[in-house]
């Protein structure tokens, strides 16, 4: 009985001693505790547009609609070589023209199956806009801005009536698009072809510059402030230079009196209707242009050279070569031409093309 006794005690003893050492022991922390994770990519970013609006954006912008100013605007993202994000086509004025057939859909050839976003009379479809939703919305319209605003678009609004304002456009799309670096290599090349231009013409005295007359001329109009800077810039003298900075405007209306008093050495034109309509006023006969035969057409390939454009060091180039062909000759005007639209544009014009383009 005692023996018993003496048993159970023990194994109450051990029992207890192994319940007093669970008690003592502490659960560890893991050596090294899984690291907290990290933040996600944002999403979202900001700019500010040159209407001093802060435009929300999603992080990467896939998709640009292009508004009013289709032309002027489809040529910067083709700059900005992302033209494959336009995601409409162009409204009605725009496609009727040959040249957009010709070098638009060449460029950013998917927008032929798109839909536009502005009918005939340039109003919003708003139906279209909405289904293809837009990650941001260009345009230069205070007005096309408010529209689109309004139906929760983003919409990053453009400034240019300052020839400078190129660069200041070229910059902004550059953040919106994320293509920075594209950007900068334009903001470079633009600077480098003007000091070119001024190198070819510095020597070229006044008494020896021909006198030109851009825009609709049977129509006694030049339609675009811009052009008196890159006649100026090609070496020429604009015979509406003097009017166009009294009338401080964007567009200037003169008569055929001011025309015949003028007598232009060579007229550039926009298009070959307007050249037809020109040869055939007998009024215009006795100029000096008409007389010799200096009427050429300014290309249209993205968009008019002559009016604004991302294209426009060429439009200096090309009227250098109409000028003065022995200072800009056609191959250094072709070398031009190529390098700008294979580097930018990433499109190779070949030779039939370019020298259609030069000949105008």
């Amino acid at each position: 009985m005692k023996l018993k006794r003496k048993i159970l005690a023990l194994l109450m003893a051990a029992l207890l001693a192994v319940s007093l050492a669970g008690c003592g022991q502490t659960s560890q922390a893991p050596a090294n505790p899984p690291a907290a994770p990290e933040a996600g990519t944002p999403t979202e970013r900001t700019v500010t547009d040159m209407a001093g609006r802060t435009v929300t954006l999603p992080a990467e912008v896939k998709t640009v609609g292009t508004f009013g100013s289709i032309g002027v605007l489809n040529a910067f993202v083709e700059t900005l070589s992302a033209g494959e994000r336009l995601a409409n086509e162009g409204s009605p004025s725009f496609v009727k023209s040959p040249t957009w057939e010709k070098y638009q859909y060449q460029f950013t050839p998917h927008i032929k199956n798109l839909k536009p976003f502005q009918g005939a009379d340039n109003e919003l479809l708003m139906e279209n806009i909405l289904a293809a939703k837009p990650d941001v919305c260009l345009t230069m319209s205070a007005d096309l801005t408010e529209q689109l605003e309004k139906q929760g678009l983003n919409v990053v609004q453009l400034s240019w009536t300052k020839t400078e304002d190129v660069k200041e456009c070229i910059t902004l799309l550059g953040e919106v698009l994320n293509q920075q670096e594209v950007a900068a290599d334009y903001l470079k090349y633009f600077d480098d072809m003007l000091a070119k231009a001024a190198d070819l013409t510095k020597d070229i005295k006044d008494a020896d510059k021909k006198t030109v007359v851009y825009g609709n001329v049977s129509k006694f109009s030049q339609p675009h402030v811009i052009a008196e800077w890159w006649i100026d810039k090609a070496g020429g003298i604009s015979v509406t230079s003097e009017a166009m900075t009294k009338a401080n405007k964007e567009s200037l209306t003169y008569t055929l009196e001011d025309l015949l008093k003028w007598n232009p050495d060579v007229m550039f034109v926009a298009s070959a209707a307007e050249k037809k309509d020109v040869l055939a006023d007998a009024r215009l006969g006795e100029i000096t242009a008409v007389k010799n035969g200096a009427i050429y057409i300014v290309p249209r390939i993205a968009h008019v050279w002559g009016n604004r454009t991302t294209e426009q060091p060429l439009t200096i180039m090309w009227a250098m070569n109409k000028l003065y062909p022995e200072i800009v000759t056609d191959s250094r005007l072709a070398e031009d031409i190529s390098y700008f639209y294979s580097h930018f544009f990433k499109y190779d014009f070949n030779a039939d093309q370019l020298k259609e383009i030069m000949g105008q």
